[in-house]
């Protein structure tokens, strides 16, 4: 999960919007898509199925990230970006911060490709019944959009970290175990997996796709292991007295840790939004409780004696 008032994503052009949620294209998925065209230029007799194909992979895994973005927002979080890139789809969302809204907002997602699958499997059976020798391309195209929409469905649903498998899992222990322990053993348990599954494809079978996956993974596991030591760190800190979250009431920590727009990591509470290093301003942050987005709590100003000039 990432904020998604971020700003556009490197490496990315905005393709269109729907619904308020911008799309993003990175430009390593136009390449990747050159290079499996024409790795599978002799599945069909024109060229023109194989981009057919791709494109088709490209609104699934779009319709994918949609899934997040509207579950996201059905229960009253923010999401307003998906970006597209070689390793699949990334929704920059941010639920509420409740174990159930985390669940939602991403099982959504493999839900699109389970409701998928009867859809595809009728149209593959009906084009094979209708006209079995009309069009052999179509009959092929759409029977492997189908097997690729499944293959993604299990691949997501796998309980490791960051896959909504392994957020799944990470929702459904927050409910017994917290969220910051829940993180932990997803995430541990992510990394883990990722890291044993990427040595086996790369020495065992030699593919180095999937052991780009598995790395990415480990990493997002890794980084997620840090977010959960982090947040457990805050949540033991001392409060500062006089500065509450508007929405949540919550006392915030000592100790938070912001990027300023140079860089620069600071404490927003402590400075009150402006980086000690660079005087840049960082005007609002977010509450590590309830996960909303308000303007940098300041200090009210210190009564100034009143002045009694000499008659």
């Amino acid at each position: 999960m990432t904020d998604p008032a971020a700003s556009r994503p490197s490496g990315a052009a905005r393709l269109f919007s729907v619904a308020g949620i911008d799309v993003y294209g990175h430009w390593t998925w136009l390449l990747v898509a050159v290079i499996v065209v024409q790795i599978r230029a002799d599945a069909y007799s024109s060229i023109v199925w194989n981009v057919v194909e791709y494109l088709s992979i490209f609104v699934i895994v779009l319709l994918h990230e949609f899934g997040h973005a509207f579950a996201t927002r059905s229960v009253g979080g923010t999401a307003n970006k998906i970006m597209l890139w070689p390793l699949g789809g990334v929704a920059y969302v941010r639920p509420p911060a409740r174990p159930g809204a985390l669940l939602w907002s991403i099982f959504a997602g493999p839900l699109v490709n389970l409701l998928l699958v009867p859809v595809l499997l009728g149209a593959a059976i009906g084009f094979a019944a209708i006209a079995p020798d009309a069009s052999p391309d179509l009959q092929h195209a759409v029977a492997a959009i189908l097997v690729i929409n499944v293959l993604l469905l299990v691949f997501n649903l796998l309980p490791i970290y960051p896959l909504d498998g392994g957020q799944i899992l990470h929702a459904l222990l927050w409910f017994v175990i917290g969220r910051e322990r829940g993180l932990t053993v997803a995430a541990g348990l992510g990394l883990v997996a990722s890291v044993t599954g990427g040595l086996a494809a790369v020495i065992l079978l030699q593919d180095f796709w999937i052991g780009a996956i598995a790395a990415y993974a480990a990493w997002r596991s890794f980084v997620g292991l840090a977010v959960a030591k982090n947040r457990s760190k805050l949540l033991a800190a001392p409060r500062y007295p006089d500065r509450s979250c508007p929405h949540c009431g919550e006392l915030a920590p000592q100790g938070l840790k912001v990027l300023c727009p140079r860089r620069h990591v600071f404490d927003p509470v402590e400075f009150e939004g402006r980086c000690p290093q660079c005087d840049s301003v960082v005007d609002e942050v977010i509450c590590m409780f309830c996960t909303e987005r308000s303007p940098v709590i300041r200090a009210a100003p210190e009564p100034q004696p009143e002045s009694n000039p000499e008659s």
